[in-house]
């Protein structure tokens, strides 16, 4: 058995963002009215941006009593936190930035994360299957010659788990909130590593 390892270099095309928003009120209702109008203004944001509808879609909506436990009287409920988070695929990565600032313009408060990755990895990964083998096969004519034997046919190859994924962007809120305020938000997607490995069993002809 032989281990084998491809690597492949891609330029992510998609990205995805999470932005939401959190509301504070008195009542349940008051808080749910003002996320909806929020919220609302935020997608529509994000399609005056590029986004196609088909390309958001509702990750979180949670809504929760804030408790005062400080009064000689017991715990009582002083308001309701609504949080309301929105998954977006950006399909146009030129638009990444905008999209970003449109949403934080239109009252989002919160930013979960951006990362990229490509809409189809399939044929990326099959390059690095096909270099995986190419690796383990050299690995294991290497081995023969040292050892005075002659390499046969493949017997068995298993897959391992595959590398690479998601690009993480770590500015954070903050970092976004403040350059939306002064400049067009930069959005830079790098290159991203699909990596793929092997261990192939070969015979000795």
């Amino acid at each position: 058995m032989v281990p084998g390892t491809g690597r492949v270099i891609v330029e992510p095309d998609v990205a995805s963002v999470r932005l939401g928003v959190t509301i504070v009120r008195q009542t349940a209702s008051a808080s749910r009215e003002a996320a909806a109008a929020t919220m609302t203004a935020i997608l529509n944001a994000v399609a005056a941006a590029g986004v196609e509808r088909r390309d958001m879609r509702t990750a979180l909506v949670a809504l929760n009593p804030l408790t005062d436990y400080s009064s000689e009287r017991g715990p009582r409920v002083t308001g309701y936190q609504i949080s309301n988070t929105v998954a977006v695929t950006v399909r146009e990565l030129g638009a990444t930035g905008a999209v970003i600032d449109a949403a934080l313009a239109a009252g989002a408060s919160s930013l979960d994360g951006l990362d990229f990755r490509l809409d189809d990895p399939s044929p990326a990964e099959a390059n690095a299957r096909i270099a995986a083998m190419e690796d383990a096969r050299a690995r294991a004519r290497t081995l023969a010659e040292a050892a005075g034997v002659t390499l046969g046919q493949v017997l068995n190859a298993v897959e391992g788990e595959r590398g690479g994924g998601p690009i993480p962007f770590a500015g954070g809120m903050r970092a976004l909130a403040m350059k939306a305020e002064s400049a067009d938000t930069p959005v830079e997607s790098g290159t991203q590593e699909i990596a793929v490995s092997v261990v192939v069993t070969f015979a000795i002809a």
